[in-house]
């Protein structure tokens, strides 16, 4: 019996539809059967959305509804892109109130985590696909886990469990999209630290296990940015910053191309050959 991967997909900001993984799913699944000769991938890959935004839908919504009452607004899609995004990122910053944004979205994704335990095992590799905002969120997830021990279970309404791959001792691939990480990284003295990709106790299970941190940016997107040059520890966390162009003829050139990295090549190629390549590695004979 191999070792299956647990995959975990986090959308960007704004309220997707509750099926906003589907396509990429397809495409993973496609590209790893291709990678690795198999005929049924999903039985070697867990892969579980993370639909956190759930937490603001209802206010959000009401929120837009009252700012289009009140005035006649140009650039009614932008806007409503703006308002979403900006919207997400100030609801979610941490609060010492009790149950606030910040723990009730990590706890979504405990919740998620706790279910890819279950569907691939305590110990499975883990692989985070994160867009835009949802990166942000991934991060300090893994930043409380790794460097805030103190933090397990305070920040996901009590909900992470103490397997391995619930703690992110087995966190093994992290590929952000469209990610804004750059700008709130200014919250912190020298721009902060990061997480460390893969994680420090994932040799414990995995000897020889690489692990890669890939960062997609598309120079177009106002809101992704690379993240490597923000300081030594950035540099040395970061596998590589990659530039794409993600989208079509009519959003591949403008600030739009935010929301079309989950269905590009240039983007779901290089994390299929990761999967692939850490599968095989953990499934050696």
């Amino acid at each position: 019996m191999t070792q299956k991967l647990a995959v975990a997909i986090l959308h960007g900001a704004g309220t997707p539809e509750k099926n906003f993984a589907e396509d990429m799913i397809g495409k993973i699944y496609k590209g790893f059967a291709k990678e690795v000769k198999v005929q049924h991938p999903e039985q070697e890959l867990e892969i579980v959305p993370v639909y956190w935004s759930s937490i603001f839908e209802e206010e959000e919504e009401r929120l837009w509804r009252k700012l289009q009452q009140s005035a006649d607004l140009d650039y009614v899609r932008l806007r409503r892109f703006a308002v979403e995004f900006l919207a997400d990122a100030v609801a979610y910053q941490p609060s010492s109130v009790a149950d606030n944004n910040y723990d009730k979205v990590h706890a979504v994704l405990a919740r998620a985590l706790n279910r890819l335990k279950e569907k691939a095992g305590p110990t499975a590799p883990l692989c985070i696909i994160s867009h835009s905002l949802g990166s942000v969120v991934a991060s300090n997830y893994f930043y409380d886990l790794q460097l805030k021990h103190e933090n397990i279970g305070i920040h996901t309404g009590r909900h992470t469990g103490q397997s391995p791959l619930e703690k992110g001792e087995t966190l093994a691939l992290f590929y952000t999209m469209g990610s804004p990480m750059a700008l709130w990284s200014l919250r912190f003295i020298d721009f902060g630290l990061p997480i460390r990709v893969p994680s420090p106790m994932v040799k414990k299970y995995y000897q020889h296990l690489q692990g890669e941190w890939l960062n997609f940016y598309d120079k177009d997107d106002v809101l992704a940015y690379p993240l490597k040059g923000l300081n030594d520890h950035y540099h040395s966390a970061v596998t590589k910053d990659v530039q794409v162009n993600a989208g079509g003829l009519l959003t591949g050139w403008n600030p739009f191309s935010h929301s079309r990295y989950d269905t590009d090549r240039s983007v779901i190629a290089p994390m299929v050959e990761g999967l692939a390549r850490t599968w095989m590695e953990v499934n050696k004979s």
